[in-house]
């Protein structure tokens, strides 16, 4: 099954009144809902990444008892797009001995990465560009052209603090990709499928139903997920592919103008969709906490409003944690995901197949108050 925006649009009436406005041809409409579907989630993730210049900042400094940004709009508030004009208006300087092909094409494999993800980003039940059945293997397959475009970004500018930064960020992105893949398989294993909207099927109705909850193993495969998603998006204290106190900023140390401003959009919307994914796989994704028996599209919209809530209050525990924790060395990042959370993501793994041949899939919470889904 692979329901789309669409197919939950085409239950409506309203649906045959577009249609005939289209004079019955189906696939312009349905291109024009997925175009304009696309440039609304695009358009908010992008408007969340450079909110989240500002967030950041704000959190910051309240963290540090400063300020932080106060002259551009109230509260400082307008102050990402002051420098969304400055990056546009800045020179774009090239290395004369850089890659030029790959020099351009790293910023743009970092959107591409991220922007793709959020094709099956499950934002509501209904509102979902695509729920395809294998949801989560597309998930991670196309995330990694992120840690390509880190890799190619070092390589191509021809200079070693820009290489160094770029093969820590190649072995650091795929070496936490392995906890994080094995967390994820965890939760596929409960759920008995890999598309978004079957895990969250599982996770109806009262917090009780989320899979944070649902045995112990899962409990500890969340912390995992979210320590490895840290890493893999190089947030602190695991940002050492740009750790600018040694490295000066790392992988995108020669960029400038837009194509610096591509790299740091391309992250904090990274760190918005690990966030979404951690809110779906664990914490009930946008299921309401009761279980209707019915269907209406301001649901939806509620449903959307639980789910960015949930998202985003992530998001803020991912900015106190950078301003919270030093950075790592590289001896002790690799320390930790191949000591420690690799082996414990793998005994979460084993631990929920155990579970569900023991107890039959049903939580904790199902087997100490009886019933189940």
């Amino acid at each position: 099954m692979n329901q789309t925006v669409v197919s939950y649009l085409a239950q409506y009436e309203f649906f045959d009144s577009l249609l005939a406005l289209f004079g019955g041809n189906q696939g312009l409409l349905t291109f024009v809902i997925f175009m304009i579907f696309c440039l609304a989630i695009v358009g908010m993730c992008a408007t969340i990444g450079g909110l989240g210049t500002y967030a950041e900042r704000k959190i910051s400094a309240d963290i540090q008892a400063r300020i932080g940004p106060n002259r551009v709009g109230p509260y400082g508030i307008l102050q990402f797009l002051a420098d969304g004009v400055k990056m546009m208006t800045k020179e774009d300087v090239m290395p004369f001995s850089a890659d030029k092909f790959l020099f351009y094409l790293a910023p743009m494999l970092a959107l591409v990465g991220v922007f793709a993800t959020l094709a099956v980003l499950p934002f509501s039940t209904g509102f979902t560009l695509s729920d395809m059945n294998v949801g989560i293997f597309y998930l991670i397959a196309i995330s990694s052209l992120v840690g390509v475009s880190v890799f190619l970004g070092g390589y191509a500018s021809n200079s070693k603090w820009s290489m160094l930064g770029g093969m820590r960020g190649a072995s650091q992105i795929i070496s936490y990709e392995i906890p994080v893949t094995i967390s994820i398989l965890a939760i596929t294993l409960l759920a008995g499928g890999m598309g978004f909207g079957t895990i969250s099927a599982h996770q109806r109705g009262l917090p009780t139903n989320w899979f944070i909850f649902h045995n112990p193993f899962s409990f500890i495969a969340f912390f995992v997920y979210f320590v490895g998603a840290l890493a893999e998006t190089n947030r602190a204290p695991f940002d050492l592919p740009e750790a600018e106190s040694e490295l000066v900023s790392g992988y995108h140390t020669e960029y400038t103008g837009m194509r610096f401003g591509f790299f740091a959009l391309a992250e904090y919307i990274e760190v918005f969709v690990v966030c979404g994914v951690g809110a779906a796989l664990f914490l009930g994704g946008s299921n309401l906490p009761v279980d209707l028996s019915f269907d209406i599209i301001p649901l939806q919209l509620v449903e959307v409003v639980i789910f960015m809530t949930k998202a985003l209050l992530l998001y803020y525990v991912v900015i106190w944690i950078r301003w919270t924790f030093p950075r790592l060395r590289v001896d002790q990042l690799m320390s930790i995901c191949w000591k420690y959370l690799t082996p414990i993501a793998i005994f979460n793994l084993v631990g929920c197949a155990i579970w569900v041949v023991l107890f039959n899939g049903k939580s904790v919470a199902q087997l100490l108050m009886g019933g189940g889904h």
